[in-house]
């Protein structure tokens, strides 16, 4: 039997044990996917990245960042990088942040971060165009349960932020950043409104403005 006919679908969340997950996610095929695993389902998806996703991912990136130069709050952001409860949960948020004291908790050399090791990120973000739905739902859910401090979904389509504060596996809207404190979500959306309308060089010196 060929590997095309043992594959399981992507795109979409399957039931699946643990073992065919990582035999999938592995396959060199997969080599750009993204794979998550959570209460025996898994998800690997190929849909490729489009530029409206790629732009705001690179800008929240940035303005995150400028943020925390600028108030000399330490972090380390990780682009797409994979986290691993082995047999139990998986995901590669599209940015993830260890703040404060934890900023330099992971060494260098590390590939997939063990989350049976390690802390999960304070910060998880998922920059949502054709995902958005359950990037609200299942992976909410997934990341209460690995108990990140905060989970914000970015609508690329609305340049909106649904940025949640994670507490005893629930979660509740926040306004304002708690991770990051004293950075407020709209101010985010703004800078990535400015960054539709001009270049991001123009959207990032309105947002220094702002922050001045």
């Amino acid at each position: 039997m060929s590997n095309l006919t043992t594959q399981l679908p992507t795109d979409t969340w399957v039931v699946a044990s643990w073992d065919e997950y990582i035999k999938q996610i592995e396959d060199p095929a997969y080599e750009k996917a993204k794979g998550y695993y959570y209460n025996g389902q898994m998800r690997v998806e190929m849909l490729p990245v489009g530029s409206d996703h790629s732009c705001d991912h690179a800008m929240l990136i940035f303005a995150i960042t400028l943020f925390a130069t600028l108030r000399g709050i330490p972090l380390t952001a990780r682009d797409n990088c994979t986290y691993r409860k082995i047999e139990s949960r998986e995901c590669q948020p599209d940015i993830s942040y260890y703040v404060g004291d934890r900023a330099r908790l992971i060494p260098r050399g590390t590939s997939i971060i063990d989350l049976d090791r390690y802390p999960a990120p304070d910060l998880a973000i998922e920059v949502a165009d054709s995902s958005l739905l359950t990037d609200q739902g299942a992976k909410r859910l997934l990341y209460e349960d690995l108990q990140v401090a905060e989970y914000w979904v970015v609508d690329v389509q609305k340049a909106q932020i649904l940025a949640y504060s994670v507490a005893d596996r629930g979660s509740k809207r926040i306004d304002v950043s708690q991770v990051l404190p004293g950075l407020a979500i709209a101010l985010l959306e703004d800078t990535l409104r400015h960054s539709q309308e001009a270049d991001q060089t123009q959207a990032g010196a309105w947002l220094l403005s702002q922050l001045q």
